[in-house]
């Protein structure tokens, strides 16, 4: 990774997941946060149709670097965000249009349209996605709703690069933004795909660079509203999974799969058993990582689930929790949120109710794991298993994954693994992360657990 020929102790990281933005302030000696700030990643309502508040996550941005460099020092900004998302600018750098949430169904109004023209998954290893999740079948929709639109869009950037943009000057996309299901790129030959030329915006679209790259240095009027140095530097930035994965590019391991979790479980395999093609009808994909190599990866939207059927509740679950869940076969069987994940085309089912919060908690821990190890097998996982985000945190998910995986099961401590992911892509440094373990008993009575949910799930 760029090391810019000196150290970068403090590193600030614009990370913009799906739910939340935030920025974080990392110590690339330890490679841990110094400080985590927030706010909701919310989704403006207002015509002409749903997105996002950039602008006030940029006020939110610029308030806490001079907060955080006042208080620590910041001596360089990575960039992470979630991916199926572009900007279109026009000639003087104002936005085109609002930056479209990709969860809008505008999009689908136009399947046949965009299925006749999208290339085949061989191509671009990107499966059909609904509303606007191919950034592709997003872009073909408002040039259909906007006729000015296309000549209007002087430059199209991917959602890391926009941030960086604003940071810098300087136009780019970077490879695993493009590599996210966009339908824009081929990882197997790293160049665009066919689809760039039919949309007619092959010279809109940024040039691809890698996420190390140095983008450029901070501008100058922004040195004075922070207080950061004139030359600080800010690097191209990275699609938020993979920023996940950066830390173990270069493992010793022969097959290592690192799940990001967040608002997506997204399961990622280097070295695994299996290649494409994938099956693309289970959610299943190619990712590019940060050196531009493709990836096999497959996801669920399991933070989403989660918040779904945790319902507000705090509850912990209770060792008798647990006892009755394993007692009465609790189990909560896919999908929580149709069409997406291994299962698109089943609905969600309680095999049996759960009494209590914590008994519905307990259960749902254990689906999760279970979503996420059918994704690893999908993936061709067959070694080493690293968790990174929230549910690194949660003990029953990570006891129920161990009892599931053959390799080792490892926790990553950060609090936010795509920071430490992007702040890597700076300043290179050891992974911090802990092995799972658990009880022998506690392995045998999960073991009897999942296969049981199995046999549910194979007579539906």
């Amino acid at each position: 990774m760029n090391t810019l020929g000196k150290s970068r102790r403090h590193i600030a990281v614009i990370d913009v997941g799906k739910t939340n933005a935030k920025l974080a302030l990392v110590d690339s000696a330890t490679m841990t946060e110094l400080a985590v700030v927030t706010r909701p990643n919310l989704v403006l309502a207002a015509p002409p149709y749903p997105h996002f508040d950039l602008d006030g996550h940029w006020a939110f941005f610029l308030e806490h670097l001079a907060e955080f460099h006042a208080r620590h020092g910041v001596d360089a900004i990575s960039v992470t965000t979630h991916g199926a998302s572009v900007v279109l600018l026009e000639e003087n750098g104002a936005l085109a249009c609002p930056m479209l949430d990709y969860e809008h169904n505008g999009p689908d109004d136009l399947v046949d349209a965009y299925d006749q023209m999208r290339p085949d998954f061989s191509e671009t290893g990107s499966p059909r996605l609904t509303g606007g999740l191919n950034v592709g079948a997003q872009l073909h929709w408002l040039f259909n709703a906007d006729p000015s639109l296309l000549n209007r869009t002087r430059h199209i950037i991917t959602y890391p690069q926009y941030w960086g943009y604003r940071l810098t000057g300087n136009l780019a996309c970077d490879v695993t933004s493009l590599g996210c299901h966009t339908d824009l790129w081929n990882p197997w030959d790293g160049k665009p795909s066919s689809l760039v030329a039919q949309l007619g915006i092959s010279e809109k679209l940024a040039p691809a660079r890698q996420s190390s790259d140095i983008l450029g240095i901070l501008d100058e009027g922004l040195s004075r509203i922070t207080g950061l140095s004139p030359d600080t530097p800010v690097v191209c930035g990275i699609h938020d999974s993979n920023a996940s994965l950066v830390p173990y590019l270069n493992h010793s391991s022969q097959s290592i799969s690192v799940v990001s979790t967040g608002t997506w479980v997204v399961c990622m395999t280097l070295g695994g058993t299996k290649t494409p093609p994938l099956d693309a009808q289970r959610d299943t994909l190619i990712n590019v990582n940060a050196l531009g190599e493709p990836v096999p990866s497959a996801r669920f939207m399991g933070g989403r689930e989660y918040e779904i059927i945790r319902n507000g509740s705090g509850v912990l679950p209770r060792d008798q929790d647990r006892d009755q869940v394993h007692r009465k076969q609790i189990m909560l069987l896919p999908s929580v949120v149709a069409e997406s994940g291994p299962f698109p085309d089943h609905k969600m089912e309680w095999s049996a109710c759960p009494e209590t919060d914590g008994q519905r908690i307990y259960a749902l821990s254990l689906y999760l794991a279970l979503m996420t190890d059918c994704c690893l097998d999908l993936t061709g996982g067959a070694g080493d298993t690293i968790v990174e985000g929230p549910f690194a945190k949660n003990p029953d998910y990570l006891a129920m994954l161990k009892s599931l995986r053959k390799g080792r099961v490892q926790a990553a401590q950060s609090q936010t693994g795509t920071s430490v992911g992007a702040a890597m892509l700076i300043e290179k440094s050891a992974n911090y992360a802990s092995d799972v373990f658990a009880e022998e008993p506690i392995i045998r009575r999960l073991s009897r657990y999942a296969q049981q949910w199995h046999g549910i799930l194979s007579h539906r």
